[in-house]
């Protein structure tokens, strides 16, 4: 039997053809077209520049903004300037960022700057694809209320040919990494390539939204630094208070993988610092997942996520709706963690610096290892008495994290798919803070012992108890429903 996904693939090739035979009102809106860089290669621009004009009808492209978020590149500044004024006189504006602002605030100034009643916002090497912009338009006049993204495809850096991507949907997991994930199944079950695919946010990279709706819901946060989680606090913020976001298969734009970021500050702390904004924000009693999946504490979590009084106020001045209602009807795939008590890395009291782990992701064994807080050791022990190891398995389309076994067959602890395991007891385990952790099944407890045959000279086993205490890093103050 074909696969959704070899049917999608199928399908695909015949895409072209049939977006070709739609057809597109005469009256469009005008469209501003806005590329972000910072120390882009003037060539890679000038391309992206040739492009959109080349691509797009005359009379639907108002302009070009370029922002320069303040590049360090001479050939940036008076060689651009020359080349486009010279090339497209009174096509493109120039915005120059006076100190590195970051893409989201960059992408603000942008918007400022726009005059036609549509902005489109792209990275500054991206290729677009012919017809590109009249169906995009054709959404957006049917409904401002929309949030348009283009499929993306991809352009190989080190020999420029174009790789189609598969038709996707932009999800995201609870850390508020985006990832591509598989349409709607009504999406899939339409047989339609050209119809609009609803996303419940977005990779990042282009979209395109209603000039004056951008600015009433709050355009990209402001207090966000540098770049990630925007995209994701938008995609929930703007489905949330009334609009929608889709991916239009008809509408591509082919995107140049980077080998390097243009943004050399730590990303990984910018990310998680704006994932805390947007949960804040938006997510309500589902926030917890966010410090679950980075692994910090709730309380005193060691990162200043600024001030979100505004946003809380724009929140409420747009009668938003809650986040459960963004995961039932726009989400459903993601994995809810809502019943967890604990979480993070597990410590015994025989063995300080050592922290459970979950060894080899091809293995069932738990193991001892230094402690690192990596999402090998993420653990979370649950209100039913899971002990879960792992990375969270935030959506369907990732594998779960594994349970805590006992099955009184040997001494020693196995990591277990928890719906794999057929005696529900087997998997459950009684613990509170600073105590021992016991199996339900067999009365055991989970314990360290010293042995010389393994890892660290220290193994985990399951025995008859002897006063061991263990530790779970983080606590939550379960909500009730």
């Amino acid at each position: 039997m074909e696969s959704t996904y070899e049917s999608t693939r199928r399908r695909q090739r015949c895409h072209g053809a049939w977006c070709k035979q739609l057809t597109y009102p005469e009256d469009l809106p005008q469209i501003s077209v806005v590329f972000i860089f910072v120390n882009e290669a003037l060539s890679v621009i000038l391309r992206s520049v040739h492009s959109v004009v080349n691509h797009t009808p005359a009379h639907l492209l108002k302009e070009i903004i370029l922002v320069d978020d303040n590049s360090d590149s001479v050939e940036l500044k008076f060689n651009l300037d020359q080349y486009v004024n010279k090339r497209y006189p009174g096509l493109v504006k120039i915005v120059r960022n006076s100190k590195r602002e970051g893409l989201i605030r960059a992408r603000i100034h942008g918007w400022n700057a726009a005059t036609a009643p549509v902005v489109g916002f792209f990275d500054a090497h991206v290729e677009f694809n012919t017809g590109w912009a009249e169906p995009i338009l054709t959404r957006m006049k049917e409904d401002h209320t929309r949030i348009i993204l283009p499929a993306i495809d991809n352009i190989k850096y080190n020999t420029f040919e174009v790789q189609q991507y598969a038709n996707a949907a932009h999800g995201y997991n609870w850390g508020l990494w985006c990832m591509y994930i598989i349409p709607p199944q009504e999406w899939l079950d339409k047989g339609d390539e050209t119809a609009p695919i609803r996303t419940p946010a977005m990779i990042g990279c282009s979209f395109v939204v209603d000039r004056e709706y951008f600015g009433d819901i709050g355009l990209l946060d402001p207090g966000m630094e540098v770049y990630g989680g925007e995209n994701i606090e938008l995609g929930m913020r703007v489905w949330q208070c009334g609009g929608s976001m889709e991916v239009l298969p008809c509408a591509r734009v082919a995107h140049i993988e980077r080998t390097k970021k243009p943004y050399n500050n730590d990303i990984d702390y910018y990310a998680k610092r704006n994932a805390l904004r947007a949960a804040e924000v938006w997510m309500d009693e589902y926030k917890s997942h966010v410090y679950m999946a980075w692994n910090i504490p709730m309380n005193n979590p060691g990162v200043d996520f600024g001030d979100v009084s505004e946003r809380l106020a724009l929140r409420k001045r747009l009668q938003c709706r809650s986040f459960r209602w963004y995961l039932e009807h726009v989400y459903p795939e993601m994995r809810i963690y809502n019943n967890t008590i604990t979480y993070g890395e597990v410590r015994n009291s025989k063995a300080s610096g050592y922290c459970l782990d979950q060894g080899s992701e091809d293995d069932d064994k738990a193991i001892l290892y230094p402690c690192h807080g990596m999402s090998s050791q993420l653990a979370r022990y649950s209100t039913e008495g899971l002990l879960q190891l792992g990375p969270l398995g935030s959506t369907t389309f990732l594998p779960d994290t594994k349970c805590l076994i006992d099955d009184g067959r040997g001494r020693t602890p196995s990591l277990k798919k928890c719906d794999a395991v057929s005696r529900i007891s087997q998997r459950l385990w009684d613990f509170t803070q600073n105590g021992p952790i016991i199996s339900r099944d067999t009365g055991r407890c989970l314990e360290v012992e010293m042995s010389k045959d393994a890892n660290f000279g220290l193994r985990l086993v399951v025995q008859r108890c002897s006063g061991q205490k263990w530790m779970i890093r983080n606590w939550i103050k379960h909500p009730r429903h």
